[in-house]
């Protein structure tokens, strides 16, 4: 008991001291940053004084003596309070070390780690901390997203995610709208469309009205690469009404393309109509070229279907004007099946169904 009560007012001594320099012991203590992340507030008016901060303090202390070594603890408390990260780090390690397995412990680690920039440890040691102890999942998320911000701050894209993940794996489904298209673009660059566009989307709710252009072609082409061109071709034609005709070049050639794939799904799942919807605007816009004749084709068979002879033989004729070469094998099945919607046999079976 006597050993608790030198701790305690070893620790309040400190804390004297640390106050009057300006300084508080660890980041346990400091102001959580705006946001509703966090459910526990000190007067932000107050700067190191608030005394809601002191049992916390008490309570940590408390914490910290129930196992492994205590002044290994109190010392890094010190050396943290100081700035000397190298110092409380190495004091907080041999206390782990010397069998200290209190989440307090694992937590201070965890929080040095953090202020020093290192994001792996970090994250490594709030897990254990939070596996013993799930109060300190707000600490851990609060460093982290700082962590985050700091990696965005000087582009670097990789620590970002790795911040944020690891912030997710402790509040799953956290957004943080400042950061939703830096990530974006960085699982976006890395070929993790799938995982990009739910940023994308927060992104894109998050400008209100003042979508950015490149935003939405990026969310586009991410649909895009996950071959979803329902979703793909909204915002691509949404991006090429936010340009000049003079720059639709590739934005053209992207929903000729997308068009067509979409209207080949559509009428293996025999809607036919509104595979003929987005055929037609294949050809309206004349792109890719490479695949024009494919798309005629493709919208003469619908037509077909449709039992629409007559504008199904003058798309089968376009295929030739539109084949590069005339007498591709493409061209000459679409001659065939011209031909087979023209003419009949006389039994009307012999060549062809007629119109």
């Amino acid at each position: 008991m006597f050993h608790v009560i030198v701790i305690l007012i070893s620790s309040l001594m400190t804390w004297s001291r640390l106050v009057n320099d300006g300084l508080t012991p660890l980041g346990f203590f400091r102001s959580p940053s705006p946001g509703p992340l966090f459910a526990v507030h000190c007067s932000m008016n107050v700067r190191f004084a608030s005394l809601c901060r002191l049992p916390m303090m008490l309570l940590f202390v408390g914490c910290s003596i129930q196992g492994g070594d205590e002044s290994s603890i109190l010392r890094g408390d010190e050396a943290a309070a100081r700035g000397d990260l190298d110092a409380a780090l190495a004091e907080y390690r041999l206390a782990v070390r010397r069998g200290s397995d209190e989440a307090s412990t694992f937590a201070r680690v965890a929080h040095t780690y953090a202020e020093m920039g290192r994001i792996d440890e970090a994250g490594d040691f709030y897990h254990s901390a939070v596996e013993q102890d799930p109060s300190f999942a707000d600490q851990a998320v609060s460093d982290m997203v700082r962590l985050a911000r700091a990696a965005r701050d000087r582009t670097d894209l990789f620590g970002l995610a790795s911040a944020m993940e690891t912030a997710m794996s402790f509040r799953p489904g956290i957004t943080m709208q400042d950061m939703a298209l830096p990530l974006a673009r960085h699982y976006f660059r890395s070929g993790e469309y799938a995982t990009a566009l739910p940023y994308y989307q927060s992104s894109i709710a998050g400008m209100e009205g003042d979508t950015v252009p490149d935003v939405l072609f990026e969310a586009a082409s991410a649909y895009d690469e996950v071959g979803d061109c329902r979703r793909a071709l909204l915002h691509y034609e949404q991006y090429r009404e936010m340009i000049q005709r003079w720059q639709r070049g590739e934005i053209d050639w992207k929903i000729g393309s997308c068009s067509l794939r979409l209207a080949q799904e559509l009428r293996s799942a025999d809607a036919d109509e509104e595979a003929l919807a987005h055929i037609e605007r294949t050809t309206l816009l004349g792109e890719p070229r490479s695949l024009q004749a494919v798309a005629y084709f493709e919208m003469g068979e619908i037509l077909s279907d449709l039992s629409r002879c007559e504008e199904a033989m003058d798309a089968f004729l376009q295929v030739r004007i539109a084949d590069q070469t005339g007498t591709s094998p493409l061209a000459e099945r679409a001659q065939w099946r011209y031909d087979e919607l023209r003419f009949v046999g006389p039994s009307r079976d012999s060549f062809g169904a007629g119109c």
